[in-house]
């Protein structure tokens, strides 16, 4: 997994990278109805503070959004698999 630096993407892309992942994962915010725009902004806020950061894969060649520790934990995982196959 390689982590992709907010930096590196225009805000156009930035903005549909994060929009396909919310409307990807069909969040429920509970009875109040939460707009696409307020939803973008919570998660691009979210990543500007570092919790959720902008991974790839290149096996499967997939870009998702990962908290800060689920990207830890398929880095570490993914490094033992490297190291088990010695």
């Amino acid at each position: 997994m390689i982590e992709i630096p907010l930096a590196r993407l225009s805000t156009e892309v930035l903005n549909a990278v994060i929009e396909e992942f919310i409307l990807r994962e069909g969040t429920d915010y509970g009875i109040q109805e939460v707009s696409l725009q307020t939803k973008v902004d919570q998660v691009r806020r979210q990543m500007e503070r570092g919790d959720v950061v902008i991974s790839f894969d290149p096996r499967t060649e997939n870009c998702s959004l990962l908290t800060r520790r689920q990207f830890m934990e398929n880095a570490r995982t993914a490094k033992q698999e490297l190291d088990g196959c010695d």
